[in-house]
């Protein structure tokens, strides 16, 4: 394959490459199983399950399953708005790109800060779990509770992962089908150790399931039921990764929105089938080992691995490492690829929109994601652990919203011929307005609780500092795009002339994954890639 030309000039701003073209990223890399794989691994399923379930739990106790369920819904209904968009613009800004054609520069703009924002702030936590579990591993565990110790862990992981990210997808493909066979392993083991407990009377509180499970209608707490929602919602976060890697799939239309549906219907089962072996195990009670109780709802694995593993616990703590490593590299790569978008279009400056002429990756974008990073967790963690922890109770807020906008950018992009076939009514229209209103509504409710000092883990100006963080990084994108707004470059984005409803799909040709390769001639020396300028 040859390279796509150079589009930069010195001194220039980036002109949008040709149709078919693309933006030199490594086209026809990805299949459906690496799509998918990259899908799964980016939502972290075996530490987001580990953080999340007792919390469920103590807010619904044993309507846990049901939650899961019903905050699948607004995640699918979304999955379809990306699959439509994808298959209209297969353009790796996702909801950047589609933003923009739908509603303009300005709104484009902070859908693709909200989808960088959360990845910054989601690889701090990210890195703080990596580096905790890998020092539980060691001797007594006691090492875990270095602060400085965990942080050095923490910025070395992300620091590998930003490496891995930049040398290739495909090395990154492969590493995350290990990682999440490791990953999907542990939580088979888990549910298979937990109902066999069950069955032969070990278990230290077997409860058969019953139909109370998976009744929508036996919520008797209306705040609980919320918190439950909001906090589901967070652990089926991540999927959109595959739509992020479109123009390196081989067939970009196709693969990454089916690879997307894919993914949540696999995190469905798997969120719902663990929650009903754990509570099968332990129960939904507040002492012992109980689901509810909240010494160990902060991580249910960490409660439950003695007495379910004995000599064997840790495997279920390498299974958290893993999970919170194989996360960290797999959220980089949307959050490089949709600044490389927003560059190529002019919304940021040039230099992001760089890519590697040996490894086919945005490599300044990468970069920058990791040393951002790295920098907001040594930040957060110096000035306060407490901030750190509410920047992360806040992501929500920031994946809602783009979430948000991509449903709402689907309804009015396709606007035009929503009735003219009952697959665009529901696919185009129906069900992504049904999840872009949930989800708005999960964000409006997010937010006004997170106003109450008593939210989180601290008070800043007054309010819940969860409030300020969460709303604040969204706000701070504004000032930014203000600010690009202000720089000569800029001027053909926000008139729209960069990026607009007829700009064509800037996506690579699919190859011709039936013609055989090329063979080269005998003592042909392959051609010197040429090093771009800056690079």
């Amino acid at each position: 394959m040859t390279d796509a030309p150079s589009t930069r000039t010195p001194g220039r701003p980036p002109v949008p490459p040709e149709n078919g073209a693309g933006k030199g990223l490594a086209a026809g890399t990805l299949g459906t199983a690496g799509s998918v794989v990259i899908g799964l691994a980016s939502t972290a399923p075996v530490y987001s399950l580990a953080a999340t379930l007792g919390f469920v739990v103590l807010a619904v106790g044993a309507q846990a399953p049901i939650a899961f369920i019903l905050a699948f819904i607004p995640m699918l209904f979304v999955a379809f708005a990306y699959r439509e968009l994808n298959r209209e613009i297969p353009d790796c800004g996702t909801s950047f790109t589609w933003a923009t054609k739908a509603f303009g520069p300005w709104v484009g703009w902070m859908a693709g800060w909200g989808v960088a924002v959360a990845g910054i702030v989601v690889l701090a936590n990210l890195a703080q779990i990596a580096g905790t579990y890998l020092w539980l591993l060691i001797g007594d565990g006691s090492l875990a509770e270095n602060g400085f110790l965990v942080t050095a862990t923490g910025v070395f992981f992300i620091a590998a992962m930003t490496y891995v990210s930049y040398r290739g997808l495909e090395i990154g493909e492969k590493l995350q089908v290990v990682l999440l066979v490791i990953q999907y392993a542990a939580l088979a083991l888990f549910a298979i150790l937990a109902i066999a407990s069950v069955v032969n009377g070990t278990a230290p509180d077997p409860t058969m399931p019953t139909l109370d499970w998976f009744n929508p209608f036996a919520f008797t707490d209306a705040t609980g039921f919320t918190e439950a929602i909001l906090l589901a919602l967070f652990i089926y976060w991540g999927w959109d990764a595959c739509l992020a890697l479109n123009e390196e799939t081989k067939d970009p239309r196709r693969i990454p929105g089916r690879s997307a549906i894919i993914s949540t219907v696999i995190l469905l089962v798997t969120y719902v089938g663990v929650t009903v072996a754990a509570m099968m195990y332990a129960g939904v009670g507040e002492s012992g080992l109980g689901l509810a109780n909240p010494d160990g709802s902060d991580d249910i694995f960490f409660a439950l691995k003695d007495a379910l593993f004995g000599p064997w616990a840790w495997l279920l703590v390498v299974a958290v490492l893993v999970s919170a490593v194989s996360s960290t590299q797999t959220t980089i790569l949307p959050t490089a690829r949709g600044t490389l978008s927003m560059a190529v279009y002019q919304a940021l400056p040039a230099r992001f929109s760089v890519v590697h002429p040996r490894f086919k990756t945005p490599s300044f974008s990468t970069l920058v994601m990791g040393a951002a990073s790295i920098a907001y967790y040594v930040i957060m963690t110096a000035v306060s652990s407490n901030i750190l922890a509410d920047s992360i109770l806040s992501l929500g807020l920031a994946i809602a919203f783009y979430y948000a906008i991509t449903g709402f950018a689907c309804v009015w992009y396709f606007r035009r011929n929503l009735f003219d076939s009952a697959h665009n009514f529901f696919f185009r229209f129906l069900f992504p307005l049904l999840g872009a209103v949930l989800l708005t509504a999960a964000f409006v409710k997010s937010a006004i609780d997170m106003v109450s000092v008593d939210y989180g883990y601290s008070t800043l100006l007054g309010i819940g500092g969860t409030f300020v963080v969460g709303i604040g990084s969204l706000a701070l994108g504004l000032v930014l795009a203000i600010v690009w707004w202000a720089f000569p470059g800029s001027k053909r984005f926000y008139r729209g002339e960069s990026l607009n409803r007829e700009t064509p799909v800037l996506v690579p040709d699919s190859p011709d994954l039936t013609a055989p390769p090329a063979t080269p001639a005998r003592n042909a020396r392959p051609a010197r890639p040429t090093r771009p300028e800056g690079e």
